[in-house]
């Protein structure tokens, strides 16, 4: 057993511990440190995240290709405006904004983050590094400078049918 001497006492450790602890430190800096964290920033912490998550159910959800097709009478959560949906699937979000449907990637501009988001204040918000979006994809806030693309959408009845 190996005496290590600190600020506070006397450690004890064996050769063995050390050994094992030294290996992984150097095994962990070998990758850098963005192998294991994206970004560190205080908002990695506790980003912005107002309301919880929506609903991810694919019922009433086709896609077909580039061609994503929502019931809305299964999906009722798009019902009322301000409401939206995160399709992981086809890594959409879709937003009713007063009656208009509005589809873009779920996949953030600054960081790739494709299911980490909320919605609020007609605001998507990804939740990984706190990037704030518009229903159109802008940019409100960063770190992303980038837009999130568009997607065509057209309401047909009760059938929204959204090409990317």
């Amino acid at each position: 057993m190996e005496q290590v001497k600190s600020k506070t006492g006397t450690l004890s450790q064996s050769r063995r511990e050390f050994i094992e602890r030294a290996g992984i430190s150097v095994v962990m800096s070998s990758f850098g440190l963005t192998f294991f964290t994206g970004c560190s920033d205080s908002e990695d912490q506790n980003p912005t995240n107002p309301t919880p998550s929506p609903p991810t159910s694919t019922t009433g959800i086709t896609i077909t290709g580039s061609t994503i097709t929502i019931d809305l009478t299964t999906q009722t959560g798009l019902a009322a405006a301000g409401g939206w949906l995160l399709i992981l699937s086809a890594k959409t979000l879709v937003v009713n904004v007063g009656g208009a449907y509005m589809a873009m990637t779920s996949v953030c501009t600054h960081s790739a983050c494709d299911r980490n988001w909320t919605f609020t204040n007609n605001r998507f918000t990804c939740t990984c590094h706190g990037s704030q979006f518009d229903t159109s994809g802008n940019v409100l806030q960063g770190p992303a400078t980038q837009p999130l693309q568009s997607y065509a959408t057209a309401l047909s009845g009760t059938s929204l049918t959204i090409t990317k």
